[in-house]
């Protein structure tokens, strides 16, 4: 270790690009019995402000908002599923509270609801519209993106918060979640805002912020239940390591973090749970109509083991393109094409990056800050990495958004401790590693898309080159470090940066959006664009909106209801949910609906460009394949679609459509096949 320490003999003159400093880790406030929660704010030592900081982290974020906000607009709504059910939000209170699909709360998303009352509460404010969805999702990114400098400057320095920012804002699989409407924006900004947190409150033992910590944990549960759950045991060992107070404070204080947590959680829980059950919809995705069972079955050990997450209920296995796949995963599912290009772009670099640091500060005091970053973002990155990589549920390339803010870091924080030790040669063989490590996998992933702009490729190499050699040989030549540095982060951010840009003008819809450029004569992986209300007829857009009942219609399948409702902007029933095989509505309950008046069509059929209307798989039947009894509707239908929609298995959606077929007489309306339940 002693090779690495820093020689300022070397080096008398203090060179600009040391400013990134942070407080040295080893003033950090030894152990004390005294109650850190009483001192002040900045009990702390901080780094003070330089004058290129300000300006530069206004250039990152103002970037970052252009790249995440500008022609927002192209891909309509997006998630049309989850479309559907933020313009309920702005239909009806309860919808909004549940996350129902539709305003007359049938059922809800397969998903907690707190992205939803992001989204329904700007719709409710600005008018529902794509642009009033989407824009939230746009600007928790750039808070994201703030909330990481912030936390990787305390103990950093501002240089390295900046490059960390940096390299999460033009994270290709960033850019694609912050302009889409899935939950995983919000995810993302409230397991960094529980770093933030971590760090804070490890600086001085304080109870408080370790409670903020836990409550924006329980707070991302909100939005993606169990998914949340993966940073804690990181969360936890960095505090019971590094905190400056006994161990039975600790202790004591992580137990009050995990009862904010469990009432963050338990509050939303609770309110579901006392609800009537026949005064709320029902809770998509269970079993048992039950938000607990949810998050602990199809949501969390059901993804991990694959139960509880089935294919739609056409049976038809899900599209690997994206990687949503439900076999189980392997070692190298992470860097597999169709998942690499969207978040691994820096994922070897980091991980040899942790190697890195850990060995760097292997003979650190307990409460060294560096070694507590590491243990923080490096804990983080494993676990979450290791679960997607084992999981053998339902696995969308997406999901590896959760990773960046930790690949990000963990590279700022390492880096910058090399960069304290440049004058070793160990310590610019380390860098020369990485920079190489960032060249080569990036070239990997850019060959992968070889029609899209090769020279990227060959810039990438001469970058990498140019690094390696200037890093290996940079005491020979005066301030040779700085250049050699910025080649470094130059070539290891091009290959991402482009694939970002390109993601930025690429249009997304559907579950299983992909990062990326759309390839000419490969594989599109820009995305697998949904069915978007543009599709609706103008003549079923008509009728649906001359409807006076309780829902304008009823269509198998969530996401052969979601066009429906977001086109004409009347509540339409998602029968059976997202899979199309939740009990809701029963037969018995849509009859009574029907002879209440309370349903105008029954509609049959998708013209979702060969999706099915459960809008998982790409290339599948649509929804009029034959249902389990082989009935046929009245023929009319041009395409020769049955009646029976996409339910093969004896589900609701095929008893209620044989049922509508056996009832009432079928008409065409823009080409679709539309049974009036009225009588009229």
């Amino acid at each position: 270790m002693a090779t690495l320490a820093p020689d300022p003999t070397k080096d008398p003159t203090p060179n600009p690009t040391d400013s990134m400093d942070s407080t040295d880790p080893k003033t950090a406030p030894t152990e004390t019995t005294t109650d850190p929660t009483t001192a002040p704010p900045d009990a702390a030592p901080r780094t003070p402000a330089h004058a290129w900081e300000r300006p530069a982290l206004a250039a990152l974020l103002l970037t970052t908002a252009l790249l995440y906000l500008w022609g927002l607009g192209q891909s309509e709504f997006a998630n049309a599923y989850y479309s559907a059910a933020v313009q309920a939000g702005t239909q009806s209170w309860q919808a909004l509270f549940f996350g129902s699909l539709d305003a007359g709360n049938v059922i809800t998303v397969d998903k907690p609801p707190a992205s939803l009352w992001v989204m329904g509460i700007s719709g409710r404010l600005f008018g529902f519209s794509s642009w009033s969805m989407l824009v939230p999702q746009a600007l928790m990114g750039v808070g994201s993106v703030a909330l990481l400098y912030a936390t990787v400057r305390r103990w950093s320095g501002p240089a390295a918060a900046l490059f960390a920012g940096t390299v999460f804002a033009l994270t290709p699989v960033a850019v694609l979640i912050f302009r889409f409407n899935n939950p995983d924006a919000l995810l993302t900004l409230l397991v960094v805002t529980g770093a933030y947190c971590m760090v804070r409150a490890c600086e001085t033992a304080s109870t408080r912020w370790l409670a903020l910590a836990g409550a924006a944990v329980g707070a991302a549960f909100l939005a993606k239940m169990m998914q949340s759950f993966l940073v804690l045991p990181a969360f936890t060992l960095m505090y019971l390591l590094a905190a400056p107070t006994p161990l039975r404070r600790r202790i004591w204080q992580l137990l009050v973090a995990g009862g904010a947590l469990a009432g963050t959680i338990g509050s939303w829980l609770a309110v579901v749970s006392l609800w009537p059950v026949s005064a709320r919809p029902y809770i998509g995705g269970s079993a048992t109509n039950s938000a607990l069972e949810l998050a602990l079955g199809r949501n969390g050990f059901g993804r991990v083991f694959g139960s509880g997450d089935s294919a739609p209920a056409g049976g038809n296995s899900p599209s690997s393109v994206g990687g949503n796949n439900d076999e189980a995963g392997g070692i190298g599912r992470l860097f597999e094409a169709g998942v690499g290009e969207q978040g691994a772009w820096l994922l070897p670099a980091a991980l040899i990056a942790l190697v890195i640091g850990l060995w760097l500060t292997a003979r650190a005091p307990r409460t060294d800050r560096v070694r507590a970053s590491l243990v923080l973002w490096g804990g983080s990155l494993l676990l979450t990495g290791t679960v997607f990589t084992a999981m053998s549920g339902r696995f969308h390339g997406y999901y590896t958004v959760a990773m960046a803010p930790a690949i990000a870091a963990l590279l700022a924080v390492t880096g910058r401790e090399l960069w304290t030790r440049r004058h070793s040669l160990v310590a610019r063989g380390a860098l020369a590693v990485l920079s190489l490590s960032a060249g080569a996998w990036g070239y990997v992933l850019l060959d992968r898309a070889p029609s899209w702009h090769p020279e990227v490729r060959y810039a990438v190499v001469a970058g990498t080159v140019i690094a390696v050699a200037l890093l290996l040989l940079g005491h020979r030549i005066a301030r040779i470090g700085t250049s050699a540095v910025v080649a470094a982060m130059v070539a290891a951010l091009i290959g991402s940066t482009g694939f970002a840009v390109a993601t930025a003008g690429v249009a997304h819809g559907g579950n299983d959006a992909t990062a990326g450029p759309v390839v000419p004569g490969g594989r599109p992986l820009g995305g697998n664009p949904l069915e978007q209300p543009s599709s609706v007829s103008p003549e079923l857009i008509t009728a649906l909106r001359a409807t006076t009942t309780r829902w304008a219609a009823a269509a198998d399948g969530a996401q052969a209801a979601a066009p429906l409702t977001l086109a004409s902007g009347r509540p339409v029933i998602g029968i059976g949910g997202y899979s199309g095989g939740d009990p809701a509505p029963t037969l018995a309950q849509f009859q009574q609906y029907v002879a209440d008046g309370q349903v105008g069509y029954f509609i049959v059929g998708s013209r979702g460009g060969g999706q099915n209307s459960g809008g998982q798989d790409s290339g599948a039947p649509n929804s009029g394949a034959p249902n389990g009894d082989g009935q046929n509707g009245d023929g009319q239908n041009g395409d020769g679609q049955k009646a029976g929609g996409q339910d093969g298995n004896g589900g609701p959606g095929a008893q209620i459509s044989t049922w509508v077929a056996a009832n009432f007489t079928a008409t065409t309306i823009g080409g679709m096949t539309a049974y009036d339940l009225t009588g009229g």
